[in-house]
């Protein structure tokens, strides 16, 4: 199978410290790759050059096996790239509906902004996503922290997502809506997304993931098929950086 997105040699130098030191992973269709390290070890910085937020000083990101140019986040959203980000980047005023098409509302023929297509779209959506959403016109201020996170993948996946980075999507989270994104997560797959999830947090990553790629100082110690390793295997990479 032809990995969903291929990072090949990717370096980015910020003066004369190397934040990411020729570094290769790839993705593919239905995978969830999680990103651990120190803080400072480079996972941010490199997802954020398929994100668009940085350019790269060399390398090549291949979408499909086919080579593309990622300048800007509008480039990363034409290869169907989304990122959402820890801060989840919603407004609180708002209803879901009107969050999750914030900046690219729906109109009427006559130019007005249709709110009733646009909650009947949220509402399709997240039938899809998740079932149990019904608070539908709420400000997104009341909603816990799993249905925040519901309404910020639901905008990523309605503009055709194909590849997610979630940044720590689980933290600060309590174990039920930890598991409710677990499920969102796993309907993701389903829908054959390709994650990358960057988190601190080793039993996220083994509960959450098929495969793990550590980095330590802007290198990349390994990548490894959860299954296959244990948590000290991780700790190992994460804090000597040594693959197990």
């Amino acid at each position: 199978m032809t990995p969903l997105v291929e990072l090949r040699d990717i370096a980015l130098s910020f003066g004369g410290v190397k934040a990411i030191d020729h570094v290769s992973l790839d993705l593919y269709p239905g995978e969830v790759v999680g990103l651990l390290g120190h803080n400072g070890a480079g996972k941010s910085t490199l997802v954020k050059c398929l994100s668009g937020a940085y350019r790269m000083d060399s390398g090549q990101i291949l979408i499909d096996g086919q080579p593309v140019t990622i300048t800007n986040p509008r480039d990363a959203r034409a290869h169907n790239i989304e990122t959402i980000y820890q801060t989840l980047a919603l407004a609180d005023n708002l209803d879901a509906a009107s969050n999750l098409f914030l900046g690219r509302e729906l109109v009427t023929a006559a130019g007005f902004v249709d709110d009733d297509r646009m909650e009947a779209e949220t509402r399709r959506i997240m039938a899809r996503l998740n079932p149990n959403f019904h608070k539908f016109n709420v400000p997104v201020s009341a909603l816990s922290g799993g249905q925040r996170q519901s309404v910020a993948i639901a905008r990523a996946v309605y503009f055709n997502a194909r590849i997610l980075i979630m940044d720590e999507p689980t933290a600060a989270l309590g174990p039920h809506e930890t598991r409710m994104v677990g499920e969102l997560i796993a309907e993701l797959k389903r829908q054959n997304l390709g994650i990358f999830l960057i988190s601190h947090d080793i039993h996220d990553v083994m509960d959450l993931c098929d495969r793990v790629s550590v980095m330590k100082n802007g290198k990349l110690v390994g990548t490894e098929r959860v299954s296959d390793v244990t948590e000290d295997d991780i700790l190992g990479m994460i804090i000597l950086g040594k693959k197990p």
